[in-house]
């Protein structure tokens, strides 16, 4: 089986997780037998071909993502323009059985490829825009990207969610049966996780020997739930003393968040680090005493998934396809959602009571063994055969989303 794989970004362009899951999930395909190319956007010094790993993969050269979300749509439109003409190319040099697209960035481009090609596609919908902003999507560009995702919906053969929470909010947000949408969870590599070579360094930055440190790790954007957390540190740090917190990551609701740490005066118990490269990440897991995951909207929890995979305790919010993540208390604990007295509560069980550290590190490090890449490749790769094997429909309904977007 030949597959057509389209990802708006891909090793080495990493604007965030979906470049990792698609590179490890095409990687598994391959090693189940699959040519799997993948189509993707590169600079100017990224090779517009090579084989990575088993992996094809051909990069368009695009300009750097503009920060302004208005101009960030017409910039998408150009990159899809630039895939289809790219994707028309190697459909001259080869038969693709399947076209697979990562979300609505490649939508446009997938959708055609997969008619000329006369191939089932694929959606893998990571997030949705109406989950991002929690419904507000009756304005430009949201209504837009709303209405790209809800015709990529309905338009694939096959859609893909990450967590059972994401096939039902997909289905009711875009009139889908929950029957016709594959779940197949994110996968995790805890070998890949490698921290830097001196950890005790590193956290002395950071921290006192008698200091508990609490990590915070993602976009800052809203839906991640950064600014609940902050909420609840003042009172953590009151009743503990000698708590410090780490915020990794950068986004559109930084400054929000440095003003509002200022404002609750925490500008001397912690440290907002912007955006970090995988090796100090995977090192700040291994340093921290605790990783809070608070976010409003979390169609997964990949963050959950490492720092248990790295040895660190995890509190995350009860909301999402967290709950599947953190199933239960063995593995990790779950907060009232939006609640940040609730999250400070068992902030504090979870620093104040080490034999419930060690308990959860330690089963946490078997639970995370059942997000294997390989079993995720291995469900892709059955979706594939089942779409194949059943001939191109056109969708769920060719006729009303023929023409594309609305």
């Amino acid at each position: 089986m030949r597959v057509l794989v389209l990802s708006w970004e891909y090793p080495p362009l990493i604007e965030g997780g979906l470049a990792r899951h698609v590179r490890k999930l095409s990687e598994g395909l391959v090693a189940l037998g699959v040519e799997v190319h993948v189509l993707t956007r590169g600079h100017e010094e990224s090779p517009p071909e090579e084989e990575v790993a088993g992996v094809l993969v051909h990069r368009v050269r695009e300009p750097e993502r503009p920060r302004d979300l208005g101009e960030f749509v017409t910039w998408v439109e150009h990159m899809n323009a630039d895939m289809l003409a790219a994707g028309v190319e190697l459909g001259d040099r080869f038969e693709f059985d399947v076209v697979h697209g990562h979300d609505w960035l490649v939508a446009v481009a997938g959708d055609h490829l997969a008619r000329r090609f006369r191939a089932p596609l694929v959606t893998t919908i990571h997030a949705t825009e109406y989950g991002r902003h929690q419904g507000w999507v009756d304005q430009h560009p949201q209504s837009h990207i709303h209405g790209v995702e809800r015709w990529m919906a309905n338009r694939a053969e096959r859609v893909v969610t990450c967590s059972a929470y994401m096939r039902e909010h997909v289905a009711d947000v875009y009139g889908l049966e929950e029957e016709g949408i594959a779940v197949v969870p994110n996968g995790i590599d805890p070998a890949e996780l490698v921290p830097v070579a001196d950890l005790g360094e590193l956290r002395a930055r950071f921290a006192a020997p008698h200091e508990r440190l609490v990590l915070l790790v993602g976009r800052l954007v809203y839906e991640k739930g950064f600014q609940l957390a902050l909420e609840a540190l003042p009172g953590l740090i009151e009743r503990l003393g000698d708590v410090r917190f780490l915020v990794a990551g950068s986004g559109t609701h930084e400054a929000e968040l440095r003003g509002q740490a200022r404002e609750l005066g925490l500008d001397l118990h912690g440290t907002f680090l912007g955006w970090i490269g995988d090796d100090v990440l995977h090192s700040l897991y291994r340093i921290a005493d605790l990783t809070v995951v608070p976010s409003i909207y979390e169609p997964f929890g990949l963050v959950a998934l490492e720092a248990m995979a790295s040895g660190c305790p995890c509190l995350v919010a009860d909301t999402g396809g967290l709950r599947e993540v953190v199933p239960n208390e063995d593995v990790g604990l779950r907060f009232r959602s939006r609640d940040p007295e609730s999250l400070a509560a068992l902030a504090e069980r979870i620093l104040n009571e080490p034999q419930l550290r060690e308990r959860l590190v330690a089963e946490a490090s078997e639970h995370v063994l059942s997000f294997d890449w390989a079993d995720v490749a291995k469900q892709i790769a059955a979706v594939y055969s089942e779409v194949a094997g059943r001939g191109v429909g056109g969708g769920r309904n060719p006729l009303a989303f023929s023409a594309g977007p609305e």
